[in-house]
C-alpha cells in the first residue's frame, strides 16, 4: 500500500477476514482505530453471545448491547438482583427487546436469589399477572417464531418461572430443536409450595434434548419412560419436600431407561431438603439410577446410610459427592461419630469402590485426619477435588501438617482444608438470612461441580 493510503478505506470484507485472526481482546482493540473499522466488527460470527449485567451502574453498557448487538447475537444470558423491583423491571426491558431477535437461539435467566420480587403479594392473583406480563409473554414470544428456532432455555431455578414451563412448551411450534431446558427450582419456602404441573407428553417431540432439569415433584415412571426415548446426555433433578402422595420413580423405571440411555448423566440434588435426606436411601435412591453428582445443599443433616448406598450401588457411575451445610445448625455435626456407630467411614468406602469418583466435598462436619489421608490413597490424583473445611479439633494445629503434606503428595496438588474464617457467610458460625443462603445455592447450583 502506498504511503498516502488511508487506513480506513480497507474494504468491510479484507478487515473481517483480519479480525478472524485475532482472539476477542485484540479483535476489540483493533475495532478502535476508526468508526470504519468499529462498524465492521458488529457482525454474528464476531459476537456469538452477550452477558447482561443488570445494575444501574451498567445501565449504559447493557443499552449498547441492546441497541448494537442484541440483532445479532445467538445467545443471551440475563442476571439481575432479583430481590430489587427496580433490577426486575430492567431485566424484563431486556428480555422484551431480545424477544423481537430474530438471531437469538439461547437464553438464560440468573436471578441471584430464589425470590422474585413483584408488586403483589407472594403467589397473589396480581403477582401471577405481572409475572406473566413481563417474563411468560416475552419467552413465548422467543419460542414462538419459526425461526430460527430457541434452542435453549434456562429459567434459572426460579420458582415463579418454572410454574409455566408447560406454558412455555406449549407455544413452541418447533420442540423438535430444544437442546436444553432448565426447569428446576429453588423454592422459597421447601416445605410449602405450589406445585408445577407438566405433562410428560409435552416432551415427546423433544427429539434433540440433550440437557434437561426438572424437580422432583413433576416425576414419576411414566415421565421417566417418555424421557427415556429423547437423546438425554444429563437430567438433573431437584428435591425440595416430598409430597406423601408422590408415587416415586421405581427401580424398574430406572433400570428400563438406563437400558435404552446408557449415555445418561444423572445430577440429583437436594436443596434444604429436611424431610428428604432422611428417606434419601429408602424412599429417593434406587440401585439403576445413573447416579453421577450428588448435591445435598443445607439440608441440616448428613445421611450415613445414603452414603454408603452411593458406594455400594454407584461404583461405576459416581464421580462428585457434595455434602453442604453450615457450621451453626449443631455443635457436634462429627462424621467420625457416625463411623463408630457404622464401624466404617462411609467417605472411604466411596473412595475406595468408586473407580470414577473425582470430586469430593464436605463442609458443615468434622473429619478424621487419617480418613482423608485414606481417601487420598485410594483415589490419588484421579480425585481433582477433596474440598473440607472442619477437621477433628481436639488435634493441635502442628500435629496437622504430616496430614497435609501426605494428601498433597497423594492427589499431586498442593492441599489444606479451607479456613473457617474465609468460608462464605452461608457456611459460618453466624445466622444468615435465608437470601444469603439461597444466593450461595445458585451459585452453587449454576457453576456446576469441577468434573
Amino acid at each position: 500500500m502506498s504511503k498516502g493510503s488511508n487506513w480506513g478505506e480497507l474494504p468491510a470484507l479484507v478487515l473481517t477476514n483480519l479480525f478472524q485472526y485475532l482472539d476477542y481482546h485484540d479483535r476489540l482493540q483493533a475495532s478502535a482505530v476508526c468508526w470504519h473499522w468499529r462498524s465492521v466488527i458488529f457482525q454474528p460470527r464476531f459476537f456469538k453471545g452477550i452477558h447482561f449485567d443488570v445494575a444501574r451502574e451498567n445501565n449504559k453498557k447493557n443499552s449498547f448491547f441492546l441497541q448494537s448487538l442484541a440483532h445479532i447475537i445467538s445467545a443471551a444470558k440475563i442476571s439481575f438482583d432479583s430481590c430489587n423491583l427496580y433490577d426486575v423491571e430492567l431485566a424484563t426491558e431486556i428480555l422484551y427487546k431480545l424477544s423481537k431477535s430474530s438471531c437469538l437461539s439461547s437464553l438464560s435467566l440468573q436471578p441471584k436469589y430464589a425470590t422474585l420480587v413483584t408488586p403483589g403479594r407472594f403467589y397473589s392473583e396480581e403477582e401471577w399477572n405481572y409475572i406473566y406480563k413481563l417474563f411468560v409473554e416475552p419467552i413465548k414470544a422467543l419460542l414462538g417464531r419459526p425461526n430460527p428456532p430457541l434452542k435453549e432455555l434456562d429459567l434459572g431455578c426460579s420458582e415463579i418461572l418454572t410454574l409455566h414451563a408447560a406454558d412455555f412448551l406449549n407455544s413452541c411450534p418447533r420442540p423438535q430443536f430444544l437442546q436444553r431446558l432448565g426447569f428446576a427450582s429453588v423454592k422459597q419456602d421447601p416445605s410449602h409450595y405450589a406445585l408445577s404441573a407438566i405433562e410428560p407428553t409435552l416432551f415427546e417431540k423433544c427429539q434433540a434434548l440433550q440437557q434437561l432439569s426438572l424437580d422432583y415433584d413433576t416425576m414419576c415412571d411414566e415421565f421417566l419412560q417418555t424421557l427415556q426415548l429423547l437423546p438425554l446426555r444429563r437430567l438433573t433433578i431437584h428435591v425440595h419436600g416430598l409430597d406423601e402422595e408422590h408415587p416415586g420413580i421405581s427401580e424398574g423405571a430406572w433400570a428400563t431407561f438406563c437400558a435404552k440411555n446408557p449415555q445418561t448423566e444423572l445430577h440429583l440434588t437436594l436443596v434444604c431438603a429436611y424431610e428428604a435426606v432422611d428417606i434419601l436411601h429408602s424412599h429417593i435412591l434406587r440401585p439403576s439410577m445413573p447416579l453421577s453428582h450428588l448435591k445435598v445443599l443445607f439440608c441440616e443433616r448428613i445421611n450415613c446410610d445414603a452414603l454408603e448406598y452411593l458406594s455400594r450401588y454407584y461404583k461405576e457411575t459416581l464421580k462428585s459427592m457434595i455434602w453442604v451445610d453450615s457450621m451453626r445448625i449443631q455443635e457436634y455435626r462429627n462424621i467420625m461419630e457416625l463411623v463408630l456407630r457404622t464401624e466404617q467411614d462411609p467417605l472411604v468406602m466411596m473412595a475406595w469402590r468408586c473407580k470414577k469418583l473425582e470430586e469430593i466435598v464436605i463442609h458443615g462436619y468434622v473429619l478424621d485426619p487419617h480418613n482423608l489421608v485414606g481417601i487420598s490413597r485410594l483415589r490419588g490424583r484421579d480425585l481433582k477435588v477433596l474440598e473440607v473445611s472442619r477437621i477433628d479439633l481436639s488435634m493441635p494445629s502442628v500435629m496437622m501438617t504430616p496430614f497435609i503434606e501426605e494428601i498433597s503428595t497423594q492427589l499431586g496438588q498442593k492441599w489444606a482444608p479451607l479456613d473457617p474464617k474465609t468460608l462464605p457467610a452461608a457456611l459460618g458460625f453466624y445466622p444468615v438470612s435465608d437470601d444469603v443462603r439461597d444466593q450461595y445455592i445458585l451459585r452453587y447450583i449454576r457453576n456446576g461441580s469441577s468434573t
